[in-house]
């Protein structure tokens, strides 16, 4: 236990009081600054601790950071408002609803894609290029165009962001399940073709379960990619809930603390959502005697 958990102690360290060095570094010219204005000069105490307490630092400390997400997730829950509208838990809900639904139609869009892909050539010389050559588009050239055109035929809210969350989810589903299917050994496929399996017997009793684990590979890359396109997709809608509509008001009005929060938020959401997916991964594999 000590092995694995004190190398990770030593880097998040590391990663902190290098932090806290480049807030001091980056926001010590506005503290300079406020002294010279008003006449006063800092010691190097009083000057590393304006750069740490700023109310709109250029880099907040992590401890900044960490009170502003206790403001806005742990107080809220004490005092019976988890799910108000200034709580990051309510902002976190709103995004994961469409990260959750984009996942899922990406996830069966990828894996339909990845069986017509396999067992017909004519997708496979044809779809698979396209497949590729969709993920060169920009997504923050792709989003607009889907909320206008979805907007237009009367469809908004919550379906244009799960679209371009499907949109960067499908690929990694396409890719892995076309690997997994494929794995098979030729002396597998003899092997059961001696037996006269059809190709629905095929797939059931050998592709698919040979593809589990690069399903659950992609899926975990899949999950993330969809967290980062329901965050994009509330950027240009003007959203007023989510994650990125969080990104957004912060940046608008200088607000770094809220901004970090909202993205060490994000990335907490992340990290829960492909956790699942890998605690799913173990018991699945496990049960099919592949763990």
């Amino acid at each position: 236990m000590m092995r694995s958990v004190f190398p990770v102690i030593t880097v998040a360290t590391a990663l902190f009081l290098l932090w806290y060095v480049a807030a001091a570094a980056l926001n010590a010219p506005w503290a300079h600054d406020k002294a010279k204005r008003a006449g006063i000069e800092l010691s190097f105490g009083e000057l590393v601790s304006d750069t740490w307490s700023q109310e709109k630092p250029k880099l907040p400390a992590p401890h900044q950071i960490g009170a502003e997400m206790w403001k806005t997730t742990g107080a809220m829950v004490q005092r019976g408002r988890a799910f108000s509208k200034r709580s990051l838990l309510y902002h976190s809900w709103v995004t994961f609803s469409s990260t959750a639904l984009g996942f899922l139609l990406g996830t069966g869009l990828g894996i339909a894609l990845a069986i017509g892909i396999v067992y017909n050539r004519a997708m496979n010389m044809s779809v698979m290029p396209w497949v590729i050559a969709s993920q060169t588009i920009p997504i923050l050239a792709i989003a607009p165009m889907i909320i206008v055109v979805l907007n237009a035929i009367g469809i908004s809210g919550l379906i244009p962001k799960a679209m371009i969350s499907m949109y960067l989810s499908f690929f990694p589903v396409v890719v892995g399940m076309v690997k997994g299917l494929r794995s098979p050994e030729a002396m597998q496929l003899d092997l059961i073709h001696t037996w006269s399996a059809s190709n629905v017997q095929i797939f059931w009793k050998l592709r698919l379960p040979s593809s589990m684990p690069y399903l659950f590979a992609s899926l975990k890359i899949a999950m993330a990619a969809s967290l980062v396109g329901a965050i994009v997709g509330e950027l240009p809608t003007g959203a007023v809930a989510g994650l990125g509509a969080r990104l957004l008001s912060g940046s608008y009005y200088g607000q770094t603390i809220q901004i970090w929060s909202a993205l060490i938020m994000a990335a907490t959401l992340a990290a829960i959502l492909v956790g699942l997916i890998g605690l799913i991964q173990r018991v699945t594999l496990s049960r099919m005697g592949m763990a």
